[in-house]
């Protein structure tokens, strides 16, 4: 879904605010139901609720493509469809009609699609994908705060890093596949099946191109689908670590003297009587002081994370000249796999190293600073502004230091009848783009399709240049391309060392509150990530990155539509001062975390609890506990053993 949002962005002709309130409604399905799962769930069949998770996922993946069903077929306005059919020569400057139409639904040319609206445009079909996003949201909320609490019941403390750090890093590989998917399908025209590759105009780099946006979620629908079969038949608890089974219904325990003493079921509590605790348990772990430095950390991380995730490719297309979907695909094949590994590692150093709550904080903290110090040479790259005649140069090829569109068109283009809002860009021999072959001032052409080339073209002699030529598309900037292979070892090298850092910190959540509210603490933490950073985070990127836009597509039926042309420069400096300012919040807050647990540490030091819990958890065991030595701390600690 993050892949396609610039595809649904330019299908549905909308800004990239909207684009992010599209994708923030996935966030506000999990508000309607995720502190409600969380708290209950561990009261309930958690299984179950994943399982009918994933069914309401699968249900919001297929209603989301049904606007492509039933807009029709997308339509870009080009000189070259409606000379198609025509060998002749064509002069793009003429005192008559503009050339600049598209092809109706039927794949004829003809002016009555530009005298009508366009099926589909100026209306709310993108309506359908917000509410399918939504119901996706309500539907994966179950899915990380029962799972891992149903992990972590089962696993001894040893090892539920471990597998928690495990199933988080498996999870990524979603992802990786979703990326690499949403590269396929980006390369793909959105209405495949039904128009011949062969006569597009336009090619993946364009501005106006639209991927199979679709394809990827009726995939995904049926994915989520099949997934929730198994949980289905997961039993309510699974035996703790330690614990044998001698028959299907009968969990016994091993005791200290190798004897078995059968173990009671967890009992179902009623909904109405674990409702009635709510409040209480809520007011206990907000008066946690770790759990809400924790959470404050999360909220800017979620901020800084989904902005990013939201519009990297946007921004890998602005800033170093590449396709949309190249961009998907090489997020796909090495920053998910990187930060896969960095996850996976750190559950595992946690695990081979015995980390303790504040060895934890410690780690994360170090690996986080780190991070950020890598973060600040993304400012390094640099790619220059298109140079667009009109918009960002002069007719004579000299920048316009205010980069505002020219209100009166320039001598060389003054008798043709150009629509001054049309974007159909052409290249000229001079290496400016012009707006369209009209606005360049072209007089004849030779080919057809994309193969046009225009001759005559008066505005490009305005920079001195004696070839008065133009080609369709605009023109490249294959210095910015240079640039890629340092900017993704940096990415990657980030992410690693960011990830690293991600497990630990993720488990100090059951380190540092009680037992009972382990689930709850998961579900407070995402519904407040959400809320306060998978919402709002892609509208004010969105809204900040709109800001920087210099040229806006004009719907059929009036107002504007997608962007067609970024001040690159602007583009860098508002997408990574935002995730600079972010991170840096960050750092002081994972400081802070890292002195609070100091103290904690001290204190449960004295009274002889090395585990980082809550001094209530701390007591004196008689007939089940037994003395360890803790290597990781040198302390003599008190454990609880299984039958307990």
């Amino acid at each position: 879904m993050k892949s396609m949002m610039t595809q649904i962005e330019r299908r549905f002709e909308i800004s990239s605010s909207v684009t992010g309130l599209i994708d923030g409604s996935f966030e506000i399905g999990n508000l309607f139901v995720l502190v409600l799962v969380s708290y209950l769930g561990p009261k309930v069949h958690r299984p179950k609720v994943i399982a009918v998770g994933c069914f309401i996922m699968s249900i919001g993946a297929f209603l989301s493509v049904i606007p492509h069903f039933i807009m029709g077929r997308y339509n870009y306005k080009s000189i070259a469809i409606s000379t198609a059919n025509s060998s002749a020569s064509v002069s793009a400057c003429s005192p008559a009609s503009p050339l600049h139409y598209a092809t109706d639904d039927k794949g004829k040319s003809g002016n009555s699609a530009a005298l009508e609206c366009e099926k589909g445009e100026g209306s709310h079909f993108w309506v359908f994908v917000l509410a399918g996003n939504l119901l996706r949201g309500i539907g994966e909320a179950p899915i990380m705060p029962l799972g891992m609490s149903y992990i972590d019941d089962f696993a001894t403390e040893e090892n539920s890093a471990f597998y928690i750090g495990t199933v988080r890093s498996c999870g990524l590989f979603g992802p990786t596949f979703g990326f690499l998917l949403g590269s396929f399908c980006a390369n793909m025209w959105v209405d495949i099946g039904m128009v011949n590759p062969e006569t597009l105009t336009i090619n993946s780099k364009d501005m106006r191109w639209v991927g199979a946006w679709w394809i990827g979620l009726l995939i995904g629908g049926g994915v989520s689908f099949v997934a929730s079969l198994p949980f289905w038949f997961l039993p309510y608890s699974l035996p703790k670590e330690g614990q044998i089974i001698k028959k299907s219904s009968d969990v016994f325990t091993i005791t200290k003297d190798g004897k078995t003493e059968p173990t009671k079921p967890r009992p179902q509590v009623k909904i109405s009587e674990a409702a009635k605790e709510f409040f209480p348990a809520l007011k206990k772990l907000l008066g946690n002081s770790i759990f809400l430095v924790f959470l404050l950390l999360n909220i800017l991380q979620f901020n800084s994370l989904i902005g990013m995730i939201t519009y990297e490719p946007k921004f890998m297309e602005q800033q170093f000249n590449i396709s949309i979907s190249r961009a998907i695909f090489l997020i796909g094949v090495i920053l998910v796999p990187v930060t896969t590994v960095g996850m996976f590692l750190g559950g595992f150093l946690i695990k081979k190293l015995k980390l303790h709550a504040t060895a934890m904080a410690k780690f994360a903290c170090i690996t986080f600073l780190a991070s950020y110090l890598l973060n600040l040479f993304y400012f390094a790259s640099n790619c220059q502004v298109l140079q667009v005649a009109g918009l960002t140069v002069n007719y004579s090829g000299v920048e316009e230091p205010s980069f505002a569109q020219v209100k009166s068109l320039p001598v060389c283009n003054a008798d043709c009848s150009c629509e001054d809002n049309h974007w159909d860009p052409v290249c000229g021999s001079n290496g400016i783009t012009y707006m369209s072959a009209c606005l360049a001032g072209c007089r004849a052409s030779e080919g057809r399709g994309k193969d046009m080339v225009f001759h005559n073209c008066s505005c490009v002699g305005e920079s001195g240049f004696s070839n008065l030529s133009a080609v369709l598309g605009q023109c490249s900037r294959d210095s910015c391309t240079k640039n890629l292979p340092y900017f993704l070892l940096l990415l990657s090298v980030l992410s690693f060392v960011l990830a690293l850092g991600g497990t630990p910190l993720y488990m100090l959540i059951f380190r540092t509150v009680s037992p009972e509210l382990k689930s709850f603490a998961v579900g407070i933490e995402t519904l407040c990530g959400r809320i306060f950073g998978g919402l709002p985070a892609p509208i004010y990127y969105g809204a900040l990155i709109d800001l920087t836009c210099l040229k806006w597509s004009v719907k059929t039926c009036g107002g504007p539509g997608s962007c067609r042309l970024y001040d690159t420069q602007a583009f860098r400096n508002v997408y990574l001062g935002l995730n600079a300012a972010l991170r840096l919040g960050c750092c002081i807050l994972y400081i802070t975390l890292y002195i609070l647990m100091m103290k904690r540490f001290r204190h449960d030091k004295k009274e002889g609890n090395t585990s980082g819990m809550p001094e209530v958890l701390s007591v004196n065991l008689s007939t089940n506990g037994s003395k360890k030595e803790d290597n990781s701390s040198g302390m003599i600690s008190v454990h609880e053993d299984t039958h307990l």
